[in-house]
């Protein structure tokens, strides 16, 4: 048990190094990168097309909805920030050209914001060479095995997220 703990605070040292690479590589602080993989991600579980190939796990980024967006006060939400502070991370982001923001014709007071190109040519860059990378590792397992580690996986992130709550509970 030992050693899975500390594989775990291994692996989560990695992660958090990949995505300190990630930024800086993008020219982008940890709260942007954060952001823009909340728009891109969005358009993976939306099934949005992606006009640069596919993805990882055959899916296309983009954003949720018909037009591949995300509400600014969606991304608020996510992010954990105030609106105003979410409003200065689409700003940047859509500065160096990696989102837009339109209004939404439902709501006008409502924002959309929606990766560009850019931003997706940006992610095949960084990200897809981790999906192919992490495929070809899994590709050693059979299916059991690969059904054990997928619970294994969701009992671990369902664990952090109570650790989450209860850290968010206690007011720290």
């Amino acid at each position: 048990m030992r050693n899975v703990a500390q594989q775990l605070r291994s692996l989560q040292q990695s992660f958090d190094a990949f995505d300190e690479a990630a930024a800086t590589r993008l020219g982008l602080n940890r709260t942007d990168l954060r952001c823009l993989d909340l728009v891109l991600g969005a358009g993976q579980r939306a099934g949005v097309e992606w006009s640069g190939g596919e993805g990882p796990g055959g899916e296309g980024p983009g954003g949720e909805g018909p037009g591949g967006e995300l509400s600014a006060g969606e991304l608020s939400a996510a992010l954990k920030l105030s609106p105003a502070a979410t409003t200065t991370v689409i700003d940047r982001l859509e500065r160096v050209g990696l989102v837009t923001r339109s209004r939404d014709a439902a709501n006008r007071r409502r924002v959309l914001v929606a990766a560009t190109d850019a931003a997706r040519a940006a992610e095949a860059e960084v990200y897809l060479p981790v999906g192919v990378a992490g495929a070809e590792a899994l590709s050693r397992y059979d299916e059991d095995q690969l059904a054990t580690i997928l619970d294994f996986l969701q009992a671990a992130r369902q664990v952090q997220e109570g650790q989450v709550a209860r850290l968010g509970a206690d007011g720290g």
